[in-house]
């Protein structure tokens, strides 16, 4: 066998090895420092009005949001009820999960906008 060949032979081996490590752990591959990801491993970004909005006293609530005249009106509305073992992320992730108790609220919520702690932007169809 020849030495080319041989070498060949290696390189393509080293490669597919690399390639079922790759594949295997899902990894990020940086090329000229850029770091690359699987396309599916990644969840765009929320782009609509649909948020989720934590308010004082704990209360979590979700909606189309609309800010006006310090309030935050919210349409197609839904009550985070509860949720177990999961967390808050794990809700957010997966608001259809058996572990996840989300109420309609059919007449919207209209809040202060002082009472807001903080807002998660999600998906349109969110909690629905």
């Amino acid at each position: 066998m020849s030495k080319n060949k041989s070498l060949r032979m290696a390189l393509k081996e080293m490669i597919n090895q690399t390639t079922k490590e790759i594949e295997m752990k899902n990894e990020t591959i940086s090329i000229n420092g850029v770091d690359y990801v699987r396309a599916d491993s990644v969840q765009p970004a929320p782009t609509g009005i649909r948020a989720v909005i934590v308010v004082d006293r704990g209360w979590i609530f979700a909606g189309d949001v609309n800010r006006e005249n310090g309030r935050i009106k919210l349409s197609r509305a839904v009550w985070l009820f509860r949720w177990e073992s999961i967390g808050f992320d794990g809700v957010i992730a997966n608001p259809k999960s058996d572990k996840a108790v989300i109420k309609p609220l059919p007449q919207g919520v209209d809040i202060p906008q002082n009472a807001e702690v903080f807002c998660v932007p999600v998906a349109d169809n969110w909690g629905l």
